[in-house]
């Protein structure tokens, strides 16, 4: 059919009169009228077969009457069957028209709507868990305005961030994963540990976080970090634990040493950026096992420097994080865990040498110390602390505040190139 409408001409319907009294000459063309201008003779009725002009086969057989009456009835009946033909012939495309388009819809295959539930230990579950009890903090200050993360510890509204993200806090405003918005107070403070506790009030619905135990960490353990990078509130990064009881050392804008924080950090590689500081690490049982501080960037003379994470995180273990909010929750500060000695910090050789002077000439090991009774003495430099390899005054410190004060520790002391072991019980001093 598609070959004909190109190829042949227009279809016309025609009629084959039967048995007509005379020639016509052409078919459907009446008898001209006699001379004089009369009425043509009558003629018989005949009867008209009218033809499917595509496949010669008679569709209707109809009676005429008069033959020149008949024709223009015929013309009538020719046009109504002609527009039925055009309207079938224009339904009949748009058919073909509908069809064709039907049959090039593209509908590409996919997964029907599945259960959202996901396994507890899966990123997912982690998150899903532990972010009802994450909050952003949006601090003023003097300085400027600033973004961090925290987390609720209790019923009672505590919740733990860094002190860089409170030490300059005029107004302090909280944010739950729901969007509600409270101011919050400070409750304490420690540069040392880099730790703070804030407090909110007439909040309903508090959801604390389950503390871990940094203990159990184990390297390549897998970690989900929350915060809000960029203040971009409850974002959600994986990782694993990159390596345990790493010294990292921040802070010391002051340039008296006041502001410096000694961690000994976990380290991951869940990307972590600035706003994330504060923030939970969570395990797979979604406990905080860390609380993120802080990351490594290039060295600050690279032009190519940049501010965002390559990989290299670190937290403060939750062990040491709960002491200190415990601490600053019943007191306002934290102590810390201290030997009694001076170090000289412009020591370079391997450990940590005790200086022969104190501060303002005081001699540099605390009479009556720990240290002065565990029998060490000035230039004495400490090597190990629990069998542990110290490298320098700084890693010497981040040992130490890694116990209570009260702990006991074996220190491994060079002294006059032999080599000593002294038992120590660690004494305890206020921290700012």
């Amino acid at each position: 059919m598609a070959d004909r409408q190109q190829t042949d001409p227009a279809p016309q319907w025609w009629s084959r009169p039967e048995g007509t009294a005379a020639d016509t000459g052409r078919e459907g063309v009446p008898a001209p009228r006699p001379e004089g201008g009369g009425e043509a003779e009558a003629q018989e009725p005949v009867r008209e077969v009218r033809y499917d002009p595509w496949g010669e086969q008679p569709l209707q057989v109809v009676d005429r009457g008069r033959q020149g009456r008949g024709f223009r009835l015929w013309q009538v009946a020719a046009l109504a069957a002609g527009t039925a033909l055009l309207a079938g012939g224009i339904g009949g495309y748009l058919g073909v028209l509908a069809e064709r388009q039907s049959s090039t819809r593209l509908e590409l295959p996919q997964a029907g709507v599945a259960d959202k539930g996901r396994a507890p230990e899966s990123v997912a579950g982690i998150a899903a868990a532990a972010l009802p009890g994450v909050v952003t903090l949006h601090v003023r200050g003097s300085a400027g305005s600033g973004t961090g993360t925290g987390f609720v510890l209790d019923q009672q509204g505590h919740i733990l961030t860094n002190n860089h993200v409170v030490a300059d806090a005029k107004e302090i405003a909280v944010t739950f994963s729901t969007g509600e918005s409270v101011t919050a107070e400070l409750v304490g403070r420690d540069s040392g540990y880099d730790l703070a506790v804030v407090k909110v009030s007439g909040v309903r619905g508090l959801q604390p976080l389950s503390l871990g135990n940094s203990e159990n960490v184990k390297v390549g353990d897998p970690v989900v970090a929350i915060g809000a990078p960029f203040d971009l509130s409850n974002t959600v990064t994986a990782g694993i634990i990159s390596a345990t009881g790493r010294p990292v050392t921040a802070g010391g804008d002051k340039g008296d040493g006041s502001d410096i924080s000694y961690v000994d950090a976990l380290q991951t590689d869940a990307p972590i950026n600035p706003g994330n500081s504060g923030g939970p690490l969570l395990d797979a049982k979604a406990h905080v096992v860390g609380i993120n501080s802080a990351i490594r960037g290039a060295d600050k003379d690279d032009p190519a420097r940049q501010g965002g994470s390559i990989g290299l995180g670190f937290a403060i273990p939750i062990n040491q994080g709960k002491r200190v909010a415990e601490e600053l929750i019943r007191t306002g500060r934290a102590t810390h865990p201290v030997i009694g000695v001076t170090l000289d910090m412009e020591y370079t050789g391997d450990g940590a040498r005790v200086g022969d002077k104190g501060e303002d000439g005081k001699l540099a090991v605390v009479a009556d110390g720990p240290a002065a009774r565990a029998g060490i003495k000035a230039g004495d430099v400490i090597t190990k602390v629990d069998s542990q390899r110290v490298r320098g005054g700084d890693e010497l410190i981040i040992k130490i505040r890694s116990h209570r004060p009260s702990d006991p520790l074996t220190l491994t002391v060079v002294r006059d190139g032999r080599e000593r072991t002294l038992e120590l019980v660690l004494g305890s001093a206020n921290g700012s």
